[in-house]
């Protein structure tokens, strides 16, 4: 019977790949994933921007070809890009977070908007190039504060120059989908997927490396928005997505498009709710709540419609909120503990083929 939920392992052994961003959190685990579905994988991406960072930490270069690029160099992409040959691009590589791009909204921009069509253009006239993902954010739609989950056909926005550079990027792939690809026989999807969590995020500014981080030391973790409710989810979620995605449209181009991954409407939940989730696995912790008031503009109320997926790609998520914070937090005191990083990545993977819908 066929697997519905799992990649298949028969569909990504021996294929090339090409994966932007294998050098940041998501891009990581999805690098370990695909050597372990037996993928030829090309790896593009910026040195690794945290300390300690889970490509190292995980020495997840050892099974892929490793190339240092910048997504905003143009001619370097399409050198690096052609020289791969490609047969699936997924492309994961961005400024990925909210305060850092209103630090630097140009650079932010240039990565996202223009780093995006860098790649897509680099695929016009590629042979042999059949699928291409291109990873944005829950953050592209115009948010309105609003109760209802945004569906794909809503519109798209954004107050932050994280979040309008990635709306800017939706445009980029619908118009190099339409303008070049679909007619050349490439079928391009993007994928809006919720905040994610997992062992191995050291980034600034996220909410569970920032608790592990206070957790560690004993000091008290400022929450600046408790009430802030998003769309949370472990990080394997939207990957099996991915995955599950470019196994579709190699075989039915047709489901080209934007689709939501995202966990189930009941499981969306505020900064308060995962933060004490992860305290009470962690085993402790003290917080210190803002009201809201403190830096820049950031959306309150954020949820995604995710039927699409169902319905065309039989996607669900497999591991609800609680379960998805206490891997997590798991994750970090065991590697804390002396653990090998790539061995509880390769065993969460594992668990997670193995949890019931």
């Amino acid at each position: 019977m066929e697997d519905l939920v799992n990649p298949d392992p028969a569909f990504w052994a021996g294929r090339r790949v090409l994966l932007t961003g294998h050098t940041g959190f998501k891009g990581s685990w999805l690098a370990l994933w695909l050597q372990q579905l037996g993928a030829q994988v090309t790896g593009l991406a910026l040195a690794p921007a945290t300390a300690p960072d889970l490509f190292g930490l995980a020495r997840v270069g050892e099974g892929l070809a490793h190339h240092v690029v910048d997504i905003r160099d143009a001619a370097a992409v399409r050198s690096t890009v052609q020289a791969a040959r490609p047969e699936v691009v997924l492309h994961l590589a961005a400024q990925a977070l909210v305060r850092p791009g209103y630090r630097a909204p140009l650079e932010t921009w240039a990565a996202n908007t223009m780093g995006t069509a860098h790649v897509l253009d680099a695929l016009r006239g590629l042979e042999g190039v059949r699928v291409a993902v291109a990873v944005t954010t829950d953050k592209v739609y115009r948010n309105r504060e609003w109760a209802w989950p945004y569906r794909e056909d809503d519109a798209l926005g954004g107050h932050d120059p994280y979040s309008a550079s990635k709306a800017a990027a939706e445009l980029a792939v619908a118009s190099w989908r339409d303008a070049f690809l679909a007619a050349q026989g490439v079928a391009v999807a993007s994928a809006r997927a919720g905040n994610v969590i997992g062992g191995g995020d050291w980034a600034e500014d996220r909410l569970l490396p920032d608790a592990v981080r206070a957790f560690a030391a004993g000091q008290p973790l400022q929450i600046r928005r408790p009430q802030a409710v998003r769309p949370w989810q472990h990080v394997l979620e939207p990957l099996a997505a991915y995955l599950r995605l470019a196994e579709r449209l190699w075989d039915e181009p047709a489901l080209a498009g934007a689709y939501n991954f995202g966990p189930a409407a009941e499981e969306t939940a505020t900064v308060r709710t995962v933060v004490e989730l992860a305290r009470s696995a962690y085993g402790r912790g003290e917080m210190v709540y803002g009201d809201g008031s403190e830096g820049p503009h950031e959306a309150g109320l954020l949820a995604l419609d995710a039927s699409r997926a169902r319905q065309a790609l039989s996607v669900r998520p497999r591991w609800p909120l609680a379960t998805a914070v206490q891997r997590s937090m798991a994750w970090y005191r065991a590697e804390a503990e002396g653990a090998d990083a790539r061995a509880l990545c390769l065993a969460d993977i594992a668990e997670y083929q193995r949890a019931p819908l």
